[in-house]
């Protein structure tokens, strides 16, 4: 069975493809580069001993995602990671996040119906229930104003497939909404590889306690949490990744209760940003230079999921912990550093 994981090069994409091949499928993964690098294929090909196709492509060119589903009409599988992600880079750059996020998806669901097999998975995020009212976060959560236009993102592609949905029965969706992603492969293989400065904390924390970065920023010291940081649900990537295969299975199985469905994929466990530093310098030995600064535009205060229906209803659930998760991210920053 072919599958297509568009961004399969990135953090979460490239640990989907393989526990995708470790499961005995076929990946072909398009990604453009824009925040990701081709040495990730060989990370992904040194564990699992099989290369995955790849194609460099942009997916903002209509013509050329037309002309790859022409050349590629057995694929049974799409799972669309592609996006820029960035919460902070979305404030500033609104429209180059609107253009990129949406339009892709758009041009994946019009190729998607000309499939005879139209099952797709969606990476999508906490971030489309803002600040929510009640802790943890259930999927019946209302859809709150996005905090940023990345969350907008994800909101508006979850309408347009489940409009999509509505209007062809074929098709048949998922989203899956992340909570925080953190981590690397046990292999040491592959990991989150940010090119430039990191937006996410703990490529930040690894650069610093490494000597790259001179200090991390905790941005706000106030929020009314237990140590005055924002509360995130940490999930490992490996879990994660997982996760995206037991959902592609569902719908191959034909198992999806209706053909749009969304489930929230967390540890069900919320740790400040603080505690997320306390763990990593448990882990590694080190000391961190940080510094609390003023809050960050978008942020909400706590998230964190409550796992029920991806428990019991996905069958899925987390077996990696924040400690697990840090002790892989610092060990994938020291063997990236001595390349």
């Amino acid at each position: 069975m072919k599958i297509l994981v568009t961004g399969g090069l990135g953090f979460i994409g490239s640990h989907t493809v393989v526990e995708l091949q470790n499961e005995g499928y076929d990946v072909v993964i398009i990604d453009n580069l824009s925040n990701s690098s081709i040495e990730v294929l060989d990370g992904i090909t040194a564990i699992t001993n099989k290369k995955p196709l790849f194609e460099k492509l942009d997916l903002k060119v209509k013509p050329d995602v037309q002309d790859f589903f022409k050349r590629h009409n057995d694929i049974v599988g799409v799972i669309h990671f592609a996006a820029n992600k960035a919460v902070g880079e979305s404030v500033a750059e609104p429209l180059m996040y609107y253009e990129n996020n949406i339009t892709t998806l758009i041009y994946m669901l019009q190729e998607l119906s000309g499939l005879s097999k139209k099952n797709f998975i969606f990476s999508s995020s906490c971030t489309v229930y803002g600040q929510a009212d009640e802790l943890p976060i259930t999927e019946n959560a209302p859809v709150k104003p996005a905090e940023s236009p990345y969350g907008n993102t994800k909101q508006i592609g979850e309408e347009i497939i489940r409009d999509t949905c509505r209007v062809n029965e074929d098709i048949r969706a998922i989203a899956l909404r992340y909570f925080n992603p953190i981590g690397a492969h046990d292999s040491t293989e592959i990991g989150e590889l940010p090119i430039g400065v990191p937006q996410n904390l703990v490529p930040y924390i690894t650069q610093t306690a490494i000597g790259m970065r001179e200090q991390l920023s905790v941005f706000g010291g106030d929020y009314p949490t237990s140590d005055g940081t924002c509360v995130r649900d940490y999930i490992h990537v490996v879990d994660l990744a997982k996760a995206h295969v037991v959902a592609l299975q569902r719908l191959l199985n034909g198992k999806n209760d209706s053909n749009f469905e969304f489930f929230n994929l967390g540890t069900g466990t919320g740790s400040t940003v603080l505690e997320a530093v306390q763990s990593f310098e448990r882990v590694s030995g080190t000391s961190l230079n940080y510094k609390i600064v003023d809050r960050r535009e978008g942020d909400v205060i706590a998230a964190y999921a409550e796992t029920s229906k991806a428990n019991n209803v996905l069958g899925w659930k987390t077996k990696l912990t924040l400690d697990d998760a840090m002790d892989s991210a610092w060990k994938w920053e020291q063997k990236i550093r001595k390349k």
